[in-house]
């Protein structure tokens, strides 16, 4: 698998920016290689224009389009199109929603969201112990990137789920913008000494594990269904264990408890009228998703099912 962490220029997402790119795309498709017309356009300098590019991409709002251009996605138009489902980034269902966007992806997916919501097994994340790691995956990042690159882009996975504060802990004004903040999804929850010679403090964040009654009965159904038909397209039932621990699954990705996650199955025959069916005993645990299923209740059907 190779990976992507360039491209951000250390802004983390912006809540303005993927509107301002839906509306921006739907006058230029390529409106991103001309940055003279897209700092006009969006009000905000050339570094900024490539971070939007970037998000926009990165969570799924528009494509490349072969050409030079980027197409806006159907997602993207169900979202932010003017008579849009959310087009100025309200509902906290919609960060969700961006957040299992950026997580879950197939090819060439964003390396701190992948390492460290599916393959990071320690109870707590220091910068120093993620960029041992991340130095020994440089082979699967095109760029052989240095030291301080793997950095920043730690830095900016940080930024977009934490809040920055100041030196009395006030939340600084200028990382409110960060709208995935708002998931609390990763929390700081002190400092220790680093393993560097310096022996400087540096902060500790652990990912919420609690019950999160803000991911809908439906939000949840969207994302297991793109979780089923994009990472097990020949599979029709698949075990909990995928589901919970699964690499790109809801489990995963949410950070949701077992229990919760339990709860969400259990009710999903009754969520989803009988098109996934969870079943549960001594000797199974696993869910089978009718066959149906994707005439019944396409992508965009479930989406709209959502709000």
């Amino acid at each position: 698998m190779k990976y992507k962490i360039s491209g951000h220029e250390k802004f983390s997402l912006r809540y303005t920016w993927l509107p301002k790119a839906v509306i921006a795309l739907k006058q230029d498709r390529k409106i991103f290689s001309k940055f003279d017309d897209a700092i006009i356009l969006m009000g905000v300098g050339k570094n900024m224009v490539h971070s939007i590019k970037f998000w926009t991409l990165s969570t799924q709002i528009a494509e490349q389009d072969g050409d030079g251009g980027l197409a806006i996605t159907e997602f993207g138009n169900a979202l932010f199109d003017t008579n849009g489902l959310d087009p100025y980034l309200e509902d906290i269902k919609t960060l969700w929603l961006l957040h299992w966007k950026l997580s879950f992806q197939k090819e060439m997916p964003l390396l701190a969201w992948d390492y460290l919501l599916n393959r990071w097994h320690e109870p707590e994340i220091t910068k120093s112990s993620v960029m041992d790691v991340f130095e020994s995956e440089k082979d699967k990042i095109q760029t052989n990137p240095s030291s301080t690159t793997l950095k920043d882009h730690f830095d900016t996975f940080i930024r977009t789920y934490v809040p920055t504060r100041g030196p009395k802990g006030v939340i600084k004004e200028d990382n409110l913008d960060s709208p995935l903040v708002e998931l609390e999804l990763l929390q700081k929850i002190g400092e220790k000494t680093n393993k560097s010679p310096s022996g400087k403090h540096e902060p500790i964040y652990v990912f919420r594990r609690e019950e999160k009654p803000e991911i809908s009965p439906e939000l949840f159904v969207y994302c297991l269904h793109d979780f089923f038909i994009n990472a097990h397209p020949n599979e029709s039932t698949l075990p909990f264990h995928e589901i919970s621990i699964g690499h790109g699954s809801p489990g995963q990705i949410f950070k949701l408890s077992e229990k919760d996650l339990r709860n969400r199955l259990e009710n999903i025959e009754k969520d989803t009228s009988g098109e996934l069916v969870y079943k549960e005993s001594s000797s199974i645990q696993q869910l089978h998703m009718n066959t149906n299923m994707n005439t019944n209740m396409n992508t965009n059907k479930l989406l709209r099912k959502i709000y």
